[in-house]
């Protein structure tokens, strides 16, 4: 029997519950499959954090490093500012792993609603392939008062580094400012992982950037789109400004087979994938270092004010534990668990509250498990 080690991460809010239900369906696959995993808990969260002082720290950092994978509930807390543990926990832990995809399959199962009118399964099946370390999230940017000042901003990543030294004057109250940036190194490596993705589906990469008014952060992403493509010549291409493409989504989303994307703009168009696909219920991600560590979680937030009541759906943690065992090499097993999801949804009977039933969470995490085993 195959054996694996897995960190964990349950975090806050109705993280726990659904991790715990991702778990239980991965178990049966690996019970089916012949494989085990020992899951490594880890405390990271708001009440570690309240207790600790501690968002994460560097050895914990390097020791996760060890792992191929690590398994995300949510992360966030009312008793906490917000993002002071989404950049102090996810977003570090992104960094720090050079997790530079992240992956999103839009796929709507049969058996879900869906707000798009006409639309079936067969239109509703593509990936976004989303740039996940640089653009405006590489977190650089500060505030200065009327008068003269000055700041320095770097960025430091496994590729390369970067410094910016500001000279500011303004007669302004006060400025807030924020610098974007990407890499040519780190645009192709994106762009390549998409490609080898559309080649093994239907060979159709559409690029999202808004070069026509940020000319010189996304110039430098066509630029690098089109050389890349260039490798690929049986791969159908085209260019798509991040306004136009959310109106496609809705309109015509059986155009779109593989989506690449800088982060922000990733981050915006993935939600409204989600809810095409019947709902944050239902939609799973996945931070990727295809040579490192990697990090799935669902898209949902913590959802505090349900903390605790087993309501909350777990599918999308479950498709989400799918994927992780995918990048582990169980492909078997993580079809097996999606296929368990699709018959759990057609049979419509074990179901949450969000999808029109009155089933617990622990009810559809069981349910998922049963059909895993009895595939």
């Amino acid at each position: 029997m195959t054996q694996y080690k897995i960190p964990v991460i349950p975090g806050d809010g109705i993280g726990p519950e659904v991790i715990f239900e991702g778990r239980k369906v991965i178990d049966a696959a690996g019970e089916r499959f012949g494989f085990d995993i020992e899951w490594i808990e880890y405390p990271h969260g708001a009440n570690h954090y309240l207790e600790t002082g501690e968002l994460i720290s560097e050895g914990t950092l390097k020791e996760l490093s060890g792992y191929p994978a690590i398994y995300l509930g949510s992360i966030g807390d009312p008793r906490i500012a917000p993002g002071i543990l989404e950049k102090g926990i996810l977003l570090t832990a992104r960094f720090y792993f050079d997790q530079y995809v992240n992956l999103r399959p839009i796929k709507l199962l049969d058996g879900v609603w869906t707000p798009l009118k006409d639309k079936t399964s067969k239109d509703i099946d593509f990936v976004v392939v989303r740039e996940n370390t640089e653009d405006f999230y590489v977190g650089i940017g500060g505030r200065a008062k009327k008068g003269a000042s000055k700041d320095i901003l770097e960025v430091k990543r496994t590729l390369y580094s970067a410094k910016f030294g500001l000279d500011i004057e303004t007669d302004s109250e006060e400025i807030g400012y924020q610098i974007g940036l990407i890499s040519k190194e780190g645009t192709k490596r994106v762009m390549e992982y998409a490609f080898s993705i559309a080649e093994n589906r239907k060979k159709h990469v559409s690029s999202v950037d808004k070069a026509n008014v940020l000319s010189d952060i996304y110039g430098l992403w066509r630029e690098e789109f089109n050389t890349i493509s260039a490798k690929h010549p049986s791969v159908k291409t085209d260019f798509n400004f991040v306004d136009s493409i959310t109106m496609w989504f809705v309109k015509n989303p059986e155009w779109f087979d593989v989506v690449v994307t800088p982060n922000m703009f990733g981050d915006i168009i993935t939600d409204l994938g989600a809810i095409i696909q019947g709902g944050l219920g239902l939609a799973p991600g996945g931070n990727i270092n295809p040579k490192g560590t990697s990090m799935f979680e669902p898209i949902h937030g913590s959802a505090p004010k349900y903390k605790n009541q087993n309501k909350v759906n777990p599918i999308a943690t479950i498709w989400a534990g799918a994927m992780l065992i995918e990048q582990l090499g169980e492909k078997e097993a993580s079809a097996t668990i999606v296929d368990a999801i699709q018959k759990n949804l057609l049979a419509s009977i074990v179901k949450t509250y969000d999808m029109g039933g009155m089933s617990s969470t622990s009810d559809v995490g069981s349910d998922i498990a049963r059909r895993v085993m009895d595939s």
